[in-house]
């Protein structure tokens, strides 16, 4: 006996169309959650700075601060002791409770960011709700003098197209990373070392914390900061990479 296996054209298309929608879902997740783009915004597209240049060995070392006043001042000790300069992104809600250590980071010469007022994930506020986290912490910052700062990292990272359009219109860049250690999880110090020293290349963005949370980091930049020099790496501020990235695409261009 002869079998004769019939395509059904409709089921077919409905399984098409099923997979080409959970693809779809699951890319946008992707966006929506902690997604980051290597590329600098345009007039049309927003988007999140993850990576300076690939062909200049500059990284930029960066830290979270969103409650705790004990782990910063050693790991300023670290960062002093190797002569590298890092950018730190805080609260202003944190900025508001700690003013010295603020001003301890700044006369260190690290560069200062800001992740809004507070903590709170984006993604779970209605656009009017971001708009007003954002001018409050611009008001905390001018008041404590940093009316200059231009750099921001949203809460946990979470964004997505109209998020970055509006924080844009507020005229800052947003800036995300692309090395993740995850040492707020404290993991060991000697795991914190390896994700840094293996997944480091030209033109990264490093996310480290020194909220409370962290009590390994300030012993895992003892490792990290003379091994990455080692390795040939520069140490810049998130301005410079910005700028030595911006140069080397008109270069290109």
């Amino acid at each position: 006996m002869q079998h004769f296996y019939v395509l059904n054209v409709k089921k077919r298309s409905r399984l098409g169309l099923v997979l080409a929608a959970a693809l779809f879902t699951a890319i946008f997740l992707w966006v929506e959650t902690e997604s980051s783009f290597s590329v600098f915004s345009t007039k049309d597209n927003p988007a999140a700075l993850s990576k300076g240049s690939e062909d200049d060995p500059n990284i930029s070392l960066t830290f979270n601060i969103s409650w705790g006043n004990e782990m910063v001042e050693p790991i300023l000790e670290q960062l002093k002791k190797h002569d590298v300069q890092a950018t730190f992104f805080v609260s202003g809600e944190w900025a508001e409770r700690h003013p010295a250590l603020l001003k301890k980071i700044e006369e260190d010469e690290h560069e200062i960011g800001m992740m809004g007022y507070r903590y709170k994930s984006y993604l779970k506020q209605e656009q009017e709700q971001i708009k007003k986290d954002l001018l409050y912490a611009q008001e905390i910052f001018s008041k404590l003098g940093y009316e200059d700062t231009k750099l921001m990292r949203t809460p946990s990272g979470h964004f997505n197209k109209k998020i970055l359009e509006l924080i844009e219109n507020q005229n800052y860049k947003v800036i995300q990373w692309n090395v993740n250690p995850e040492d707020w999880k404290n993991p060991g110090e000697q795991i914190i070392i390896d994700r840094v020293m293996e997944k480091t290349s030209n033109g990264d963005i490093i996310l480290l914390h020194a909220s409370d949370s962290v009590k390994q980091t300030p012993k895992a930049l003892e490792t990290i900061l003379p091994g990455l020099k080692n390795k040939g790496f520069e140490f810049v501020s998130i301005s410079e990479l910005i700028s030595r990235a911006e140069s080397k695409s008109e270069e290109v261009e």
